[in-house]
């Protein structure tokens, strides 16, 4: 367990250089619990931007995570105690704990005792008035914090736990880990304060389930949105990487991220094969952290030599950079119920890159981004004839490249901008929790 022992807060937290609105919620205590690491992609691009924007409008953050092994060896080390000073520095008190995985209950019963003990510590020195609770499992822990101190909650549900396991076929419906999972989510549901999802398409489905149905409850629907200063398209960036690849004159279909689970690989190898067939001079950028060999092997299996694509594994901080060398986005994702929760933080990270989509039918609200935005196409089942519908829709895209490029970039603007979107509807969440709060304590 590491932790450290910080002087009293101030009262109040309000720098000349803060945003205008931060009075709203200057001083204002919360405890933010991440079972991701902030070592990690995900912790790094959808956990601290958005602490660190709540933090700018006054909320006093301390803020525990569960780390993976890396981030206890010397390296992991150094990382994290540089990123805990930053941290500090902008009003975020890092505290973390050793992620566990197997075996898998008795790892995360273990992980859960850790985090109420830890937190139970932290409410009690930091005079916490909100515990945040990012998904399930560190739902588990902020439940037994309100119990004991009475404290308001935020269930934020990144999805549905217990659907995306089944989903997956890792569980089966009724199994003893399904079981305890819905136990835990009807109990977090039915103590919560304040609830986020994902998406709209979810809300009317879960707001009838045991735990919220029939109750009053403050709720905000906050997609997953990108921090657009860091993704952008950049013409610097994208001959440089055109020119490193030696894909200068080629039409660059990207994918960003995990191979296969969720993500529908090999539909994805099927769809740019016949990209291929209909234009010769198209090439695949993949940009994942997963087997080479895998990728590699469905290229093959299809006929697509090693010049006609190429996997990479690049630093999170230079994805936008390779992401400026492409022409349009790709990906693929199993449609299925848990997925209806879902909002892919990558179709955010290409339209910011000024890239239209290629995505399935079925993932959250994201159908609307082609239906109603336009801005790419929307395959409906994993056929060749979608293939080829969606292959006409991208060349009709490109011949007006320019426009757009313009276009992917205003829906992201519009639809997934950090500060504009998620930030405020942050902020008015916790407005509205902690003014319930307010009112308990009269």
């Amino acid at each position: 367990m590491r932790s450290e022992t910080y002087p009293p807060l101030p009262e109040k937290v309000i720098d000349d250089h803060s945003d205008p609105r931060a009075s709203a919620l200057a001083g204002r205590r919360a405890l933010f619990i991440s079972y991701n690491g902030m070592l990690d992609p995900l912790g790094q691009s959808q956990v601290l931007p958005y602490l660190r924007q709540l933090a700018r409008r006054g909320v006093i953050f301390t803020l525990m995570s569960f780390e993976r092994a890396d981030a206890f060896s010397a390296t992991g080390r150094a990382k994290s105690e540089t990123l805990q000073a930053q941290l500090k520095a902008e009003n975020i008190e890092w505290h973390w704990l050793r992620y566990h995985q197997r075996p898998s209950l008795p790892a995360t019963a273990y992980d859960v005792l850790a985090g109420i003990l830890l937190g139970q510590r932290l409410v009690r020195q930091n005079k916490i008035e909100v515990v945040h609770a990012r998904s399930h499992i560190p739902a588990t822990i902020a439940l037994a914090l309100k119990r004991r101190f009475g404290i308001k909650m935020i269930f934020d549900i990144r999805g549905l736990m217990a659907e995306e396991y089944v989903d997956a076929a890792h569980w089966r419906k009724g199994s003893i880990p399904y079981r305890l999972t819905k136990t835990m989510e009807r109990r977090a549901m039915a103590a919560a304060d304040g609830v986020v999802t994902l998406t709209e398409r979810i809300w009317p489905v879960i707001r009838n389930w045991e735990g919220l149905a029939g109750r009053s409850i403050v709720h905000e629907v906050v997609p997953c949105c990108a921090d657009l200063e860091r993704f952008e398209f950049n013409a610097a960036d994208r001959a440089m990487r055109r020119a490193e690849l030696g894909i200068e004159n080629r039409f660059v279909v990207i994918y960003s991220g995990s191979i296969d689970g969720w993500y529908l690989t090999e539909q994805m190898a099927d769809f740019f094969a016949l990209f291929l067939r209909r234009l010769p001079k198209a090439h695949f950028l993949w940009l994942t952290t997963g087997s080479h060999t895998r990728v590699s092997s469905l290229m093959e299996a299809r006929g697509i030599g090693p010049k006609d694509y190429s996997v990479l594994s690049v630093a999170s901080s230079e994805v936008p950079s390779y992401l400026s060398a492409g022409d349009a986005g790709l990906a693929f994702i199993k449609p299925c119920f848990s997925k209806l929760a879902s909002s892919p933080t990558k179709y955010a990270e290409y339209l910011a890159c000024e890239l239209p989509l290629i995505i399935n039918a079925g993932i959250g609200d994201s159908d609307v981004l082609i239906t109603t935005e336009n801005i790419g196409a929307l395959v409906e089942d994993f056929s060749e004839d979608q293939y080829d519908k969606a292959f006409e829709t991208v060349m009709r895209l490109a011949s007006s490249s320019e426009l757009t490029r313009k276009r992917a970039r205003q829906v992201a603007e519009s639809l997934f901008n950090l500060e504009t979107i998620a930030a405020p509807r942050y902020e008015r969440l916790y407005q509205r929790v902690l003014k319930g709060q307010d009112q308990l304590s009269r």
